[in-house]
């Protein structure tokens, strides 16, 4: 069965006048279109391949930042923890019977802190500097002389980050001029008018 079909197609090709092993030309036109074929399929596989190492490099980056705030959860699960043993010691204070009961809560304060903070916990300064959006929520203005426009003068809950991701925003109270008295009934004598 081999045999005839090698001589169908030696038949086949003595017919079209060829002989097997001559070998065939291609035309310009056609090399041409190949080449440029050729040099589409290149390109196309250039940027596959970039886009595939683009995809890499953010794959790698999602995993390390991932990695990085895993814990983000945990953590802010215990700030209200520090709130709390926070309030303990200020409810405390002054009273000499809760004496040795206060020292042990703040020595357990003071380690809880020190664990986070080995995990990358850090605390917002905020008393006495400029208001920040990004790290301080404004509740309320207090006017104040003394004291530049916009300056954070109370803080009525502690802020915290996660290594240079807000966890949560300090809570403060922003100082602002002083209204002038007389300046109010202006400025309604003028929207009446």
């Amino acid at each position: 069965m081999a045999e005839n079909q090698k001589d169908e197609v030696s038949q086949d090709i003595e017919e079209e006048g060829q002989e097997p092993s001559e070998e065939i030309s291609a035309k310009p036109s056609e090399v041409e279109g190949l080449k440029k074929s050729l040099s589409e399929l290149n390109d196309k596989y250039v940027r596959l391949y970039a886009d595939f190492e683009n995809y890499k490099k953010l794959a790698a980056k999602n995993k390390e930042e991932l990695i990085k705030y895993s814990n983000e959860t945990l953590m802010s699960d215990f700030l209200t923890v520090i709130d709390h043993l926070e309030l303990a010691l200020q409810h405390s204070q002054g009273n000499k019977a809760s004496s040795p009961l206060s020292e042990g809560v703040e020595l357990t304060l003071k380690e809880l802190k020190s664990l986070l903070e080995k995990h990358g916990l850090v605390n917002i300064d905020a008393l006495g500097k400029p208001f920040d959006p990004n790290v301080h929520h404004a509740l309320s203005q207090i006017e104040s002389e003394e004291k530049d426009e916009n300056i954070v003068v109370t803080e009525f809950r502690k802020g915290y980050m996660l290594r240079d991701r807000v966890l949560r925003a300090a809570l403060v109270g922003v100082s602002k001029k002083p209204s002038q008295p007389g300046s109010e009934s202006k400025e309604q004598e003028q929207k009446t008018d």
